[in-house]
């Protein structure tokens, strides 16, 4: 029988569970939470697996996104997989945000770049490329000023994310008719699309402990930032 995954996605402020069986989707839920995201997870969870009549001991792979994206949503969707997998016993598996929206983007025969709004005019961007029937990173994730990585594109490419949303007058500025873009919904980042990443990967390279599981955030939070700066600046001082 087909692996049954439960996937999380608390990159951005969407909160998104998905219950899948194999490559099919049973239950899926999005929302923009009023609260916290940490409020409405478990409830969400909990429903989702109350509809289908799974129990929770029946999950054979708890997956999550786990960045680069919102540093708190991270943390919150990390530590409620970690929170699962260690309860149940099962093993868990992170993804890439940028990489499960570029598999929501219409097929391309091009590049498809995946941008999340990163804030401080930069954003989190990755490009893709389909080969073989197989969606691989292209270019390294990072984050980076919108401008100059528009300047490193040189044909037409698909732009998928609520970043390309966000700068897509800057796009079709700098790149005109070369720029294409995703339809509206596929800017959302779905679990159902991070389950699926989550699946291949399972399948390609197997699973990790929940203990190895960290979010991955690209670049450093504020506070790391202003640690550094206060050691640097004691240094200069002294």
């Amino acid at each position: 029988m087909s692996e049954l995954l439960l996937t999380l996605s608390t990159a951005t402020t969407m909160a998104s569970v998905a219950v899948t069986r194999g490559e099919t989707v049973l239950a899926e839920c999005s929302i923009v939470p009023a609260a916290t995201q940490s409020d409405i997870l478990l409830p969400v969870i909990d429903r989702l697996l109350d509809d289908l009549a799974i129990p929770l001991e029946n999950v054979d792979l708890f997956a999550v996104v786990h960045g680069p994206g919102a540093f708190t949503g991270l943390r919150v969707g990390v530590a409620t997989i970690k929170g699962l997998a260690i309860s149940t016993g099962k093993p868990v598996i992170g993804v890439s945000s940028l990489h499960a929206l570029a598999l929501q983007a219409p097929f391309f025969s091009g590049k498809i770049y995946s941008l999340l709004d990163a804030r401080k005019g930069e954003v989190y961007a990755g490009g893709f490329i389909w080969e073989a029937g197989v969606l691989h990173l292209a270019d390294k994730e990072r984050v980076i000023d919108p401008a100059r990585l528009l300047e490193e594109v040189e044909s037409d490419a698909i732009f998928v994310g609520d970043g390309s949303v966000v700068y897509r007058t800057l796009i079709v500025r700098q790149l005109g008719s070369r720029a294409k873009f995703a339809p509206w919904p596929a800017n959302t980042l779905r679990a159902g699309s991070a389950a699926m990443l989550a699946l291949s990967k399972f399948r390609e390279s197997g699973a990790i402990l929940p203990a190895q599981l960290n979010p991955i955030y690209i670049r450093p939070s504020d506070a790391e930032i202003n640690i550094l700066k206060t050691v640097a600046d004691s240094g200069i001082e002294g």
